[in-house]
């Protein structure tokens, strides 16, 4: 199950550098309401997704990376950054957001309130 949001009616909304998002870690930002996990991998692509597992509703971004896969730190689930799927049978997908870098900027697409 894919919970990507549509690309229509986004905002881009910048949130930090690229250089400020630590490697393999996480980072919460709230954009336009919403709280929002960033996680840069170590081949530098960026990927952002809500910051609540939807099996417990544990903080994604306190939880790191292992490979391309966000690691929840409650319960060790394994998200796709890319489409949000979960490695465990019957778990929710997460909501991710498109993200663009701009001379160094993030900017994540929002859904347009």
């Amino acid at each position: 199950m894919n919970l990507a949001i549509s690309p229509t009616r986004m905002v881009s909304v910048r949130v930090c550098r690229v250089d400020e998002l630590p490697i393999g870690l996480g980072r919460a930002f709230e954009i336009g309401g919403q709280s929002v996990a960033i996680f840069r991998t170590r081949s530098e692509r960026i990927f952002a997704l809500a910051n609540r597992c939807p099996h417990k509703g544990g903080p994604l971004a306190d939880g790191m990376l292992a490979g391309e896969s966000v690691v929840c730190p409650m319960h060790s689930f394994r998200f796709d950054p890319q489409d949000g799927a979960c490695d465990q049978p019957g778990i929710c997908a997460v909501t991710t957001y498109p993200v663009d870098v701009v001379a160094d900027e993030v900017f994540v697409q929002m859904p347009q309130e």
